[in-house]
Parts: structure tokens; C-alpha cells; sequence
């Protein structure tokens, strides 16, 4: 794997992305950072050369294929979206207000192409919404809360902010965080590598976020987000009854974790 940035899933927390390259490194799979890819010779699927820097060093990688994974572009140049008054943004997304709504009457957008999340659960969301409207709904975009799970293994999910964003936004938390090796059902499962952390208010106790890179990281966070839409306070998962022994009942051991208010 070679990453530009410093990290993989930069966006993500630094214990997260360390647990990501470690992960992958435990497994054999060699992960370059910092790195830039200057030529590529060959063709993928028979030979592949591949020529990087990495710390003032050329380093050449060869293998028969060879994965290109750095972004997406909308597919929206040409069609004539101008033609029907449909507005672009400058990444090339079509333009939405809240309501999904473009520039151009009667003419919606849902999805990647609107610029949402590039999941597909969002998408989903996104038909919901002009489904509704169009029968005369008013539902909007915005405050929804979008969970994702990476699907490497163990997987890593998470809902609501990471410390990273917290911390970016000004936003003062108390942190829970314990290791899977800790719970009963991940070495029931043999599978103990990774955490669970959680966010929590200093002035309150609402759940702000909630990252799992664990087993059954995006079964877990569903819990939690269900607890989160419904604006119930951490303490609720604390004293909840789990089934023993299953993976939400981790959350009660994590969320019996939670330092005290400050004040």
C-alpha cells in the first residue's frame, strides 16, 4: 500500500490509523507513508513497475497489478445539465440545497453525484428524502448522522465525532476507551485486537461520538447510534442488560468507564 499522507484513514484518529498499519502489517501487507509515486511502467494484470519517494529515497515496488484508489469525480461533464439549468459546483457535483432541490425547477439530485457521503446507505437516505418531498414532505439533509464501518478485519466504525474533530470544532469531552481483549465476546471469538472509545460531554452526558476497530464494529455502532438519535444520555447503555455474552455488551464495561464531570 502506498499513502501519500502520513497516515491511512488520516482523517481518522492517530490511535485508529496506527491500529490500521499495524494491522496490516501483522498480515504481511507492506505499507509505504509519506510517500509519492512518481512513474508507473507496465500494465496491470501482467507486470507492473512502480517507482515512489519516501523520504528523500526512490524505491521501486513490482507486482502483476496494481489498485488505484484516490478519489472519486463526478461523472456530470457533457450531459447538458447546463442545457436544463442544472448548476455545478466547482468539484464538479451538482449543486443542492437542503432538500436535495437543484438550480433548476423539478429537478432533484441524490447521492454521489449531489455531493452526500459517498456511502451507500446515504444515498439511500437521500431517495428517502425527495420520495418525501415529493409527496409534500419537508425533510432536509441537514444533522443527519452518517455512520461508516471499513470493512478490513477486524472492521473499524464509527458514529458522531472523532476526538481529531472535537478537538478541531473546539469541543470539550470526557473520553472512555478500552481494549476488545477486555470484553467477553471477542475472545469467546477469538478475535481480540483493537478498541472501543467513546466521546462524551463535560457539561452533560450525551454521547458526542463512538469509534469501534473491533469484530463486529459496524453491528456495535448501531447501538449506539439508535441511543444517539434518540438524544439518551450514556448512562442508559451503562445500566442496560445485555445479553451475555454478545458484543453490545461491551458497552456497558466502557461506558461504567467514564470519568466524572469535572465540576
Amino acid at each position: 500500500i502506498v499513502e501519500r499522507n502520513a497516515h491511512l484513514a488520516h482523517r481518522e484518529d492517530e490511535d485508529v490509523c496506527e491500529g490500521l498499519e499495524t494491522l496490516f502489517r501483522d498480515e504481511g501487507v507492506e505499507v509505504a507513508l509519506n510517500a509519492q509515486i512518481t512513474q508507473i511502467e507496465g500494465k496491470s494484470g501482467a507486470s507492473v513497475k512502480v517507482r515512489l519517494m519516501q523520504a528523500g529515497s526512490e524505491h521501486v515496488v513490482e507486482a502483476t497489478h496494481l489498485l488505484v484508489s484516490a478519489g472519486r469525480t463526478p461523472n456530470t461533464d457533457g450531459i447538458g445539465l447546463d442545457l436544463a439549468g442544472v448548476a455545478l459546483t466547482a468539484r464538479g457535483q451538482i449543486k443542492v440545497n437542503e432538500r436535495l432541490e437543484t438550480t433548476a425547477t423539478d429537478i432533484w439530485a441524490v447521492g454521489d453525484c449531489a455531493g452526500s457521503p459517498n456511502f451507500t446507505h446515504v444515498a439511500h437516505d437521500d431517495f428517502r428524502i425527495v420520495r418525501d418531498n415529493l409527496a409534500g414532505g419537508h425533510r432536509v439533509t441537514t444533522g443527519r448522522q452518517v455512520p461508516y464501518c471499513m470493512f478490513t478485519d477486524p472492521e473499524l466504525g464509527r458514529i458522531g465525532l472523532s476526538e481529531r474533530e472535537a478537538q478541531e470544532q473546539g469541543i470539550a469531552y470526557r473520553l472512555t476507551k478500552l481494549p476488545m481483549m477486555g470484553f467477553p465476546r471477542p475472545n469467546t471469538l477469538s478475535e481480540t485486537r483493537g478498541f472501543m472509545k467513546a466521546l462524551i460531554e463535560t457539561d452533560g452526558d450525551r454521547i458526542l461520538g463512538f469509534t469501534v476497530f473491533g469484530v463486529g464494529a459496524g453491528e456495535i455502532i448501531a447501538v449506539v447510534q439508535v441511543a444517539m438519535l434518540a438524544g439518551l444520555p450514556y448512562t442508559t447503555l451503562r445500566d442496560a442488560i445485555f445479553t451475555h455474552p454478545t458484543l453490545p455488551e461491551a458497552l456497558g464495561f466502557l461506558f461504567a468507564n467514564v470519568p466524572p464531570r469535572s465540576h
